[in-house]
Formats: structure tokens, sequence, C-alpha cells
């Protein structure tokens, strides 16, 4: 519930779980929004998310330079420092919320911001259950991020739309480079995406050219390997040559993953961490089919190639981190800022505040209507949805060659 009651205090903004092309551009928008405010009287930037706190390692944001942080827009990766931690729930183990309280009142925070995929926003609500639950009056915001575009509610996520493009963009320039000999071959190209296909899905974008996968496999579909070998022998005999996009976390019906390297540990969470799945299923075609095959792994690059960015995507961040300021300054808690869109007539993306207790912790898949029948790519649906939000290209800043990026000075609390 909101109240019009002016709450005068300092201001935190945290990163969490794994950074994008964008997810800074949402930082900026929190940062630029809370200092030009009345009502906030200090920003600090918590160094690697809620450890930043917990540890007492504020970043002073006011003590930044403007221009530097503008470059916050076109700069990848989490510039405040992330992590993967999780925060007990309160009413099991309160020892990090009564540490998050006395440095909230250390400092007189009264609103905190926290950007991150589900996992953060279940964090922001934990810290906004408690805080209401001992009446430290503080208001809570969730500032969406994920390339996977898994959280519940919102139309899409920011960095999605970059990482996107990017995979698309990739996918074309594999597929001329894969189709240069007069041997044919099957590359196999493979995206981020543990238990949601829509990165994976996005590669479908380059199709209109021509240069697009000929099989795209998602996890929202069990994975049969028998299946998958006679899909790519059948295109493979047709056209001289396959191209294969492939989610990270395919699995079989038991729900085990297909990759191999699905043992080789966990994150801060317990999600596994996936890998080398293309080279597996590489090795797989090779031994059936003995043709020529090459695995592609993207991995980190998907998620970091500012050069890349949706100029859409950009802007969308930077407003859902304004949004959230302009929101809590209004009142608002126990929320996070989300996009409603309609793709009708043109494109517009409106924003909108959901219940932190109906994200948190809610993956959102892929329509299985967007799927084809036979599971092995994805529908003109799909391609209406997505299309808009990689439009537009990034105004990122050059020296000498290569791109400027954010250089903060990171003056820390005391």
């Amino acid at each position: 519930m909101s109240t019009n009651k002016p709450l005068i205090g300092a201001a935190i903004i945290g990163q969490s779980g794994g950074p994008s092309a964008v997810i800074n551009a949402s930082a900026y928008g929190v940062i630029k929004t809370a200092l030009e405010s009345d009502c906030i009287t200090k920003v600090y930037g918590a160094h690697h998310g809620i450890m930043g706190v917990l540890n007492d390692r504020l970043m002073i944001m006011d003590e930044e330079d403007p221009a530097e942080l503008e470059l916050l827009l076109h700069t990848p990766s989490s510039a405040l420092g992330s992590c993967r931690y999780k925060i007990a729930d309160p009413e099991t183990d309160d020892t990090d919320f009564k540490r998050i309280l006395e440095i909230f009142r250390k400092y007189n925070v009264r609103y905190f911001f926290y950007n991150g995929g589900n996992d953060s926003m279940d964090t922001c609500n934990k810290i906004s259950r408690y805080m209401k639950q001992v009446g430290y009056e503080c208001r809570v915001f969730g500032v969406p991020k994920t390339i996977d575009n898994d959280l519940f509610g919102t139309d899409h996520c920011p960095g999605f739309a970059s990482a996107a493009k990017y995979i698309a963009t990739s996918i074309m320039e594999v597929s001329r480079d894969s189709k240069v000999y007069d041997k044919g071959m099957v590359t196999i190209v493979e995206c981020m995406g543990r238990h949601a296909g829509w990165l994976t899905a996005a590669a479908a974008l380059c199709k209109q050219t021509g240069d697009g996968p000929d099989l795209i496999y998602l996890p929202e579909v069990d994975f049969t390997m028998e299946q998958f070998l006679s899909d790519v022998e059948r295109v493979y005999k047709e056209r001289g040559n396959c191209l294969v996009a492939v989610s990270e976390g395919v699995h079989y019906a038991d729900g085990s993953f297909v990759s191999e390297a699905k043992t080789s540990g966990t994150d801060g969470f317990g999600h596994a961490q996936l890998g080398g799945l293309a080279v597996r299923l590489a090795e797989a075609v090779k031994k059936d089919l003995g043709v020529k095959v090459r695995g592609i792994e993207l991995s980190l690059l998907q998620r970091c190639a500012a050069h890349c960015a949706s100029a859409t995507d950009i802007q969308e961040s930077f407003n859902s981190g304004k949004v959230a300021v302009e929101s809590a300054i209004a009142g608002e808690s126990g929320k996070m800022v989300g996009f409603v869109c309609d793709r009708d007539n043109g494109y517009t993306c409106h924003y909108q505040l959901f219940d932190l207790e109906k994200v948190a912790n809610f993956e959102k898949k892929v329509p299985p209507e967007w799927i084809t029948p036979d599971g092995c790519n994805v529908t003109d649906d799909f391609i209406r949805y997505c299309a808009p939000l990689i439009c537009g290209e990034t105004a990122l800043r050059y020296e000498n060659g290569l791109p400027r990026f954010a250089k903060l000075k990171q003056v820390f609390a005391e």
C-alpha cells in the first residue's frame, strides 16, 4: 500500500546474480534518479550485492563523476559487483536480517533497490517482509535483470533483448562460416538457459534472412538423443549442412541434463552449473553420422556483449531503475518494476509494479504453443514477440578503437 508521506533518508542500490550487457543501465536509472531526488540524502552502491550490505562495504555514489556514471548506460557486467548468496527465511534464521537492519540504521537507509533475477527478487522480498515485521520504515524495490527472460509477470526482462540480439547476430555469422566449404558440416551452438529456452529461441530471429538455425531445442521439451540424431541426419541429407541451436539445460524425460558437465558444481543457490553440451552432442553426431561436426559454446559472451546491445533494451533498462525510485518516493514498497507491452500497432512499452511475493522464485517459460509440434523449432508468434525488443543500436563510446566503459572511483563509506 502506498502513502504520500515524505520519507527522508539514504538509498542503497545492489546488484546480484549473473550480469548482463545492460544491468548497469538499470543501476544508472536508480542512481541518477536517486541523486536528483530531494527525499534521498545519500546514494550508496552495495559492493557485491547483499554481501556489501552485510560486510558494510558501501560505495558513495555521490562521490562519482556524473560523466563517468553516464557511461554505465553502455558498460557491461555489474559495475557495483555481484554475488550469489542465498539469504535464509527471516522466520527460520534472522541473523543476516539483524545485520542488514544494523547497517540500514547506521546509514539511515530508507530506500533499498536490488537489481537481479529470480533469486534476487526472493532476497528483496525477504528483506521487505523483515523490515515490515520489525517496524523499520524502508521502501524496498526489485529492479529486474535476467538474460533468461524467466521472471513472472513482466512481458520481458531487461538484459534478455541484448543477449537475444547477440545470439541472433552470432548465429547469422556462424551460418555463413559453416557453409563456406564444398563439403558439408553440422554446427551445434549452445546457448544459455537452464529451465527456460527464451535465449535459444532467439536464434530463430535471423531465419527471415536465410541465416537461421535448421533446428532449435529448448528445455521446455523433453530431449531424446535418438530423435535429435534423426533430425540432424534428415536436414543434413536435404541441405548438405545443418545448423543447430540448443539450450544448455535440455534434459531427458527423467529430468536429467543431457550435458555431461552437469556435475561440475552448483552456484550459491544450488543450481547446476551447466556447459559442454555442444561438444557432447557434436561427439554423438560424429559417431552416429560420420560427418564433419563443430560444437560452439557461446558461454559468457552472450551476456556481456555491450557492443551488440539493443537500444530498446538499454532505454527500458534505464527506465526500470528510474521508475523504481520514483515509485518508492511516491510511497510504494515490496514491488518489482515490470513491463506491459503492446505489439498490435507498432511496439509500445509501459511500466507496471508487481508484488515481490508473486514474482520471487517463479520461472516463466516459453509458451508451449510457441514451440512447433515436432519440438525442434519455434513459431512465428515467438518471432513477433521478440523482434521489436532487439531494435536499435547502442551509442557505445570508443577510444583508440576500443569501447570506453565506466571506471568508478569506488569511494567507500566509513
